[in-house]
């Protein structure tokens, strides 16, 4: 009103009087309206009038989704799908505990850091085991992907099959704590299946096998669930340290894991002749000095072949606790491959040849969660009878 320091609603300013703070002239009334619409969504919200959820989009408030890996964190947003592709990893003072890098700059510092500082993972197989440092990661990628809200946004994140509640409540507790108004959890072979092409909603069995960073995800799928899964902890990880101690072994050399996964992706196979070779630095055991050796791709395999052992043993499992019409459509369609872990060279047909059941490496295998997750947000009302686990800071209140 004239006279309270609000401009009136004329294309010609007038002169300015006292009543008018000088501090207030640089307020548009673009924002002024963007402000008093907000107010008016807020109070009719409250009143029961007003769903935010469906009402507020744009340059408000947009609806994200994060897969929350351990090696990897990629983030989509509504309509425009993914943005950010980043390692989870955390570069933290030793002293003060700040958080001073996030993301490939907090990943070349693995293994290289001084005394004062550290680069950490804080997910492990998975599941949340640093909160305050994850909370800061989330909190840094979701402003990287989508910064200037006004409003906060609706999350929603990949977690492993058959998690805890208390695991479920952590994430939750760190999207919250990052900046979501409500955080919906789903589990990560479901967005794999949706993101290598599947249509998760039909009666047809379909297999997934998810083979990330730290976990791999063995899931059956019909009409839009889970039917018999298992989750291990036999993943991208457990390939790394796999060749750490085959190369400490066979060749008395200490190399670190950056190394164990440049070798992996370089020269890395579990079946074939293999008869690239890469030269592979690090320390001699004997000597303590820097040496240089030639690894071959067949040495890979003989390192790897274990690991796959147990994710093939894993997905037997499952294919013995799948109904009878829902094996018979597996048996049918065959075994879909995701995750960055299922880009080994010859995975697919060891699994294939030991199963006597066709397998296929997904299209972009490491982006087919992000993808699934991605199409759900853009397309909710499709997918509106899948099962979300959904919290909000109300509800963590409540269950205190």
């Amino acid at each position: 009103a004239p006279g309270r320091g609000w401009p009136r609603p004329s294309a010609v300013p007038r002169p300015k009087t006292l009543e008018e703070p000088e501090r207030l002239s640089h307020i548009s009334w673009e924002s002024l309206s963007l402000l008093g619409l907000y107010f008016w969504h807020e109070t009719n919200r409250k009143k029961g009038s007003v769903d935010m959820d469906k009402q507020v989009q744009g340059g408000f408030a947009r609806d994200i989704a994060m897969d929350l890996g351990t090696t990897s964190v990629l983030v989509a947003v509504r309509g425009r799908g993914i943005l950010l592709q980043e390692p989870s990893v955390v570069a933290v003072d030793r002293r003060t505990g700040a958080v001073l890098q996030v993301g490939e700059a907090a990943r070349q510092m693995l293994g290289r850091t001084p005394g004062d500082l550290l680069a950490v993972r804080p997910l492990r197989e998975g599941i949340i085991s640093d909160c305050t440092i994850a909370e800061a990661m989330v909190r840094a990628f979701l402003h990287k992907a989508a910064p200037g809200r006004l409003l906060k946004p609706r999350l929603l994140v990949c977690v492993p099959s058959g998690i805890s509640e208390v695991a479920e409540r952590a994430v939750v507790e760190a999207g919250l704590q990052a900046g979501a108004r409500r955080v919906y959890l789903m589990e990560e072979p479901l967005a794999a299946a949706l993101g290598a092409g599947v249509d998760i909603t039909q009666p047809e069995g379909h297999m997934v096998v998810d083979i990330g960073g730290g976990t791999t995800d063995v899931a059956v799928t019909a009409l839009g669930g889970v039917v018999a899964s298992a989750c291990l902890s036999t993943a991208g990880d457990q390939f790394d340290e796999a060749l750490m101690q085959y190369i400490r072994q066979k060749h008395s050399l200490l190399i670190g894991a950056r190394t164990a996964e440049e070798v992996k992706e370089a020269i890395g196979r579990v079946d074939g002749p293999g008869e690239e070779t890469l030269a592979v630095k690090g320390r001699c055991l004997n000597t303590g000095l820097p040496r240089e050796i030639l690894l071959s791709g067949e040495e890979t395999a003989e390192a790897f072949t274990p690991v796959a052992e147990n994710i093939i043993s894993a997905v037997q499992a499952v294919l013995e606790r799948t109904p009878p019409e829902l094996a018979s459509d597996i048996f049918d369609e065959g075994i879909t491959l995701s995750g960055g872990g299922a880009q080994l060279f010859g995975l697919d047909g060891v699994i294939s040849d030991q199963l006597k059941i066709r397998t296929t490496l997904a299209d972009e295998p490491d982006l087919c969660v992000a993808h699934g997750l991605s199409e759900l947000i853009d397309d909710e009302d499709k997918y509106e009878n899948i099962d979300l686990v959904s919290g909000s800071r109300s509800d963590l209140l409540e269950d205190e």
